[in-house]
């Protein structure tokens, strides 16, 4: 029989054939893709006509078609539904796809073709497109290592190779730390908590086949849990367990992954003339060098560290009137904190969730792009890779646009956090292709699912991303949607979500899960107002873990990496009561692959950037200005990496921005 991911795909879109296909075919799908793409590399590099843009670029970018349709659906369903038999797919593939790749990006025939086209680019006749293209071909071969000779074409392979299986490794011992703990709790033990966070504790311990209720990792669950429960010993249990993911000993321990992943890196950079890690990785960045990372950071680092040292003496006062004496700990925080915000601002999250239903969020974030640019959705019944994950088409002036696709509620051996992935990529080169895109996020599961403010701006947050890949609208992948550099792909995120604070759109799409009342103004207006509340602790504990990655990457490899943390931490003075959002044993975004290694920083550049650009619709006719989104869309939506990213920005506001309206956003301004 025909594999269901080598055949023809005869469903709606296209879309992957979910529940056609198992795990044996995958593995059968990619050995053959493999075979075929390498055919195709092949033909490539020993073509014997000329080089043209033709049948060098283009072949490239049509090149691995068999590969993508054979392993886009199965990391989706290794990263949602993660079983033993998929962990050990993806420790297969790890090795195979990084040595493929090496022979690709490192294969000197095809790298002297593209070499050659570029030194004759002005007589090509060339798009503006096509020559941007072409020299992110040439460039990506240079960094690859296309150039080494040698042992040091050979190590940098075996580099490459190993840093893919720990990359791996890393993954899938944070996701086994996070599946395998939880607490069970007794009626006992409730106090303090809403009804909400003990619906989802219930819900947890449901999942598990256990009478009463369940704390887990899930963000969704620990986060508010910290929040409220009246046990401090509880909570100090459950913290423990939180910030020692990937820490425990044994199998799952990920510190020495790190302290090797470091020294790879850097041994990486050095075969290709680089002095750092972080010196390679910045320099096709916005930021383009360690030094301008660490000047923005430090502006942002001590005015948030003068708010938080003030919150937490507010904090303590808090506490010791509890009758708890000694230091304010890291578990005490969240706590005391949503009791200062309670008596401060006269807000209580748990008296916003039921305004805040997942479902009404949703239509709330499609709203919003309806009226920037004209995006209608309609749900479609297409077989999914999970029975929770739903699907829509998405359509303009009739046309079809993409197929969005969201999987929202947190599981077993579904990878935390939240992200957005394409499954297709917009791209015109075989045809008008219109994107697969997906939204991964991790809420508490209910009936109805109600969400925290927080959630709700991560749900506007993985759309923002969505959108960028909805509307990208160039001829070649290479270029298309999120494809820019890592300091600039979260302007659209981050600039999306601050449309959920548009009072407009809350009056609308916040509605009572029970009355279907709009949420009260009063009540608006206290939420809206306390938008920075605790800004201070949720700065300095997100900077503190840049700072962390940047000088990780940026010097020598530590002989112990948790005592180089503690060390780097102690030289900013982190505050005691504040961790870091991601301590090194399960720094995911760092650690589990290079997208964020030395980059980490790139949220806090882009929000220096985001802050400005929301401020541009401010200015102009409003949050729903037309102008404004139809400039936002033409200059930065649908170009993806077509141009440099400074350019692209400079063509939306005219000016690069400070790092003012930034630390106004934040409410850091004013901090003495």
């Amino acid at each position: 029989m025909t594999n269901p991911l080598l055949a023809p795909w005869n469903t709606p879109f296209e879309l992957p054939p979910f529940g056609a296909f198992t795990d044996d075919d995958v593995a059968e799908a990619f050995e053959e893709a493999l075979v075929l793409t390498r055919a195709q590399l092949t033909a490539i590099a020993n073509n014997p006509e000329p080089p043209t843009f033709a049948n060098t670029i283009e072949a490239i970018e049509l090149m691995g078609e068999n590969m993508e349709k054979a392993l886009a659906p199965f990391y989706l369903l290794a990263a949602v539904s993660s079983t033993p038999k998929r962990e050990e797919l993806q420790r297969a593939f790890s090795p195979k796809l990084a040595d493929f790749s090496s022979e690709v990006m490192m294969n000197r025939a095809v790298f002297a073709r593209i070499d050659a086209l570029w030194e004759q680019k002005d007589e090509l006749g060339l798009t503006a497109e096509q020559e941007r293209v072409l020299y992110l071909h040439r460039r990506g071969y240079v960094r690859a290592g296309a150039q080494l000779q040698g042992a040091d074409y050979d190590r940098l392979k075996e580099i490459k190779s190993r840093l893919a299986v720990i990359g791996t490794s890393f993954t899938q011992n944070l996701l086994a730390d996070e599946r395998d703990w939880f607490v069970q709790i007794g009626e006992n033990d409730l106090s303090g908590l809403p009804q909400f966070v003990q619906n989802t504790a219930k819900q947890a311990a449901k999942d598990r086949n256990i009478d009463g209720y369940v704390i887990t990792l899930s963000r969704s669950l620990i986060v508010p849990f910290l929040q409220y429960s009246d046990r401090r010993d509880l909570r100090e249990q459950a913290y423990t367990a939180w910030v020692s993911r990937g820490a425990n000993g044994g199998e799952t321990d990920n510190r020495e992954i790190a302290l090797e992943t470091l020294a790879l890196r850097k041994e990486r950079a050095n075969l290709l003339g680089h002095d750092t890690f972080a010196d390679f990785k910045l320099v096709t960045e916005m930021a383009q060098t360690p030094e301008n990372v660490r000047e923005l950071l430090m502006k942002v680092w001590e005015p948030a560290k003068a708010q938080a040292l003030l919150d937490a003496e507010k904090l303590q006062e808090m506490m010791h009137a509890d009758g708890i004496n000694g230091a304010l700990e890291p578990w005490d925080w969240r706590y005391y904190s949503e009791k200062r915000r309670a008596v401060e601002h006269d807000l209580d999250e748990a008296a916003l969730k039921p305004y805040l239903q997942l479902d009404n969020m949703i239509e709330a974030a499609f709203d919003c792009a309806n009226r920037l640019f004209g995006l209608y959705f309609s749900p479609l019944d297409v077989a999914l890779h999970h029975e929770d994950a739903r699907a829509w088409e998405v359509t303009r002036n009739g046309q079809h646009v993409a197929v969005f696709v969201g999987d929202y509620f947190a599981r077993g051996g579904k990878r935390s956090g939240a992200w957005c992935s394409a499954l297709r990529s917009q791209q015109k080169l075989k045809g008008d292709i219109r994107p697969h895109v997906i939204n991964v996020c991790n809420f508490a599961k209910g009936d109805p699912a109600l969400l925290s403010y927080d959630d709700a701006r991560t749900l506007f947050h993985e759309f923002g991303h969505a959108l960028h890949q909805m509307l990208s609208d160039v001829t070649y992948e290479t270029i298309s949607g999120t494809s820019v550099p890592r300091d600039f792909v979260e302007l659209p995120s981050q600039l999306y979500e601050h449309w959920l604070e548009v009072p407009e759109v809350l009056q609308k799409h916040a509605t009572h899960f029970e009355t279907g009342e709009a949420m009260p103004a009063a009540l608006l207006d206290k939420m809206l107002k306390a938008a920075t509340y605790d800004q201070g602790f949720a700065t300095v504990e997100y900077v503190a873990s840049a700072l962390v990655d940047l000088e990780f990457h940026n010097g020598p490899v530590p002989t112990d990496i948790m005592a180089r943390q503690t060390e780097i931490l102690d030289g900013l003075g982190m505050p005691a009561a504040i961790r870091m959002r991601h301590a090194t044993p399960h720094f995911a975004h760092v650690f589990a692959g290079d997208g964020y290694s030395s980059a980490y920083y790139s949220y806090m550049w882009s929000e220096v950037m985001d802050a400005d650009a929301f401020e541009a619709f401010e200015e102009a006719g409003g949050a729903f200005d037309p102008e404004m989104a139809k400039s936002l869309e033409s200059q930065i939506l649908s170009t993806g990496g077509s141009k440099e990213a400074a350019d692209l920005y400079m063509a939306f506001r005219g000016k690069m921005p400070g790092v003012d309206a930034l630390l106004k956003g934040r409410g850091l301004d004013k901090v003495a």
